[in-house]
């Protein structure tokens, strides 16, 4: 028998944000562009950017969540959405202003950091060729 809803899971590094039951769509955004899924739907996995995640259920109607970057992972009537930050909210702009503020602005650190850890690779990399040479 075919399922008529889904088991959402939102995971965040250390917590579960949302364990929602009787999820009858969900709509993400990828860097493809945004896809709804229905419980019917095959198997899937897709990297998600930071965006704004819709689910529907019968009890709460559509609840709108502003997802930082992340994995979506869809096998049988289980969904699985791991990022790394969350929000909730009822108000669409807002929660669309804290994807551009929160979530698409790199802090200082960050950004310090994943210099850093490029120059890394890229030293390495040099290395491991020259080695590979010899």
């Amino acid at each position: 028998m075919a399922a008529t809803s889904m088991h959402l899971k939102l995971l965040l590094p250390f917590q579960i944000f949302a364990d929602v039951r009787d999820v009858s769509r969900l709509v993400a955004e990828t860097h493809g562009g945004s896809f709804g899924l229905l419980p019917q739907r095959l198997d899937c996995v897709a990297a998600l950017p930071p965006g704004i995640l819709i689910y529907e259920t019968a009890a709460d109607g559509e609840v709108f969540v502003a997802v930082d970057e992340g994995v979506l992972v869809k096998t049988g009537d289980q969904v699985l959405i791991s990022v790394r930050r969350a929000l909730r909210g009822s108000d669409l702009g807002r929660l669309r202003e804290a994807v551009e503020q929160e979530f698409l602005t790199l802090d200082e650190n960050e950004q310090v950091l994943r210099s850093l850890m490029a120059k890394l690779e890229s030293g390495f990399l040099r290395r491991f060729a020259t080695f590979q040479d010899r």
